[in-house]
């Protein structure tokens, strides 16, 4: 069991759950007093997506994520953020007999433009999909192939940020090993993603197997998605791990209560110390992670 866990918040994601929440984070103002709100409540990490402002849709725009990151230096809380490079990876496959004719949910772009941000703001932590995904039902997947993250690997690398390795399958899990042995990663962070259909389920059995399968003595953490994040979170500290929590995962504290990003950590911080465990600062992770002191 872990007793001192690092506790990431995902604030608001990409996904279309603006309709779905009341007060979901949207434009950069929003998102960066998610990130206060949820540091002020005790978390470690923010996982920061952007959106566009007026459509809510999840967005790749520099200037979106520029806006977001000044804002939360300016608001003087201690916070470790994590920046998601996983933009740019969506293809609609064309339905039925047409699989060439690319829906409009495709954003597809290649490894070192979903690290223009990345390499722009410097962030303490980015994260890297593992692997191509069928993301949900339909047509859409997730496509990182081989060659981009090997090329992305390398470039956060360059860059001195830490990755955050994202597992979505044991496959993914595979790779991202293969890429430490190649090099191309020091000291990388895992996150094991449980749930997403169609990864890997949000179950004991797997995520045992998965944390199984880590390299030794490496940081990781996990969480489960909708009604599985609390479960999830609670397993996750009992295997050694760390702990993901926020409306990027889960609109929901209880049965038809909207949850906040601030709600949803003090959920977790309750959760772990009944369990005799505690949530690390920002400082103290920094130092569990290897990151640089706070500048």
């Amino acid at each position: 069991m872990n007793h001192d866990v690092i506790i990431t918040c995902a604030l608001t994601g990409a996904g279309d759950t603006v309709d779905k929440h009341p007060a979901m984070p949207v434009t950069p103002t929003q998102i960066a007093a998610a990130a206060v709100e949820a540091a002020n409540a005790g978390a470690t990490v923010v996982h920061c997506h952007v959106r566009d402002p007026i459509t809510g849709k999840g967005s790749r725009d520099p200037a979106l994520y520029r806006e977001v990151m000044a804002r939360i230096r300016d608001s003087g809380v201690d916070i470790i953020v994590n920046l998601t490079a996983g933009m740019g990876g969506d293809l609609e496959i064309g339905a039925g007999e047409t699989p060439l004719a690319f829906g409009p949910a495709t954003d597809l772009v290649g490894p070192l433009a979903r690290l223009v941000h990345v390499e722009e703001l410097l962030p303490d932590i980015c994260t890297l999909d593992c692997g191509t995904l069928n993301f949900g039902d339909g047509d859409t997947i997730y496509v990182s192939t081989p060659a981009a993250l090997r090329a992305g690997a390398q470039r956060i690398t360059e860059l001195g940020v830490k990755a955050e390795l994202e597992i979505f399958d044991t496959g993914h899990l595979w790779f991202a090993n293969q890429m430490i042995k190649e090099g191309l990663l020091l000291d990388p962070l895992f996150q094991l993603c449980l749930g997403i259909p169609w990864g890997a389920p949000a179950d004991t059995t797997t995520m045992k197997a998965m944390v199984d399968n880590l390299p030794a003595g490496v940081n990781w953490a996990a969480f489960g998605i909708g009604r599985m994040q609390m479960p999830m979170a609670a397993q996750a500290v009992l295997l050694g791990g760390h702990v993901r929590v926020g409306l990027e995962d889960n609109l929901w504290l209880d049965k038809g209560v909207p949850a906040s990003n601030g709600s949803l950590v003090e959920r977790v911080i309750k959760l772990i110390e009944c369990m005799g465990a505690r949530p690390m600062s920002p400082a103290a992770g920094r130092v569990k992670m290897g990151l640089k002191p706070r500048g």
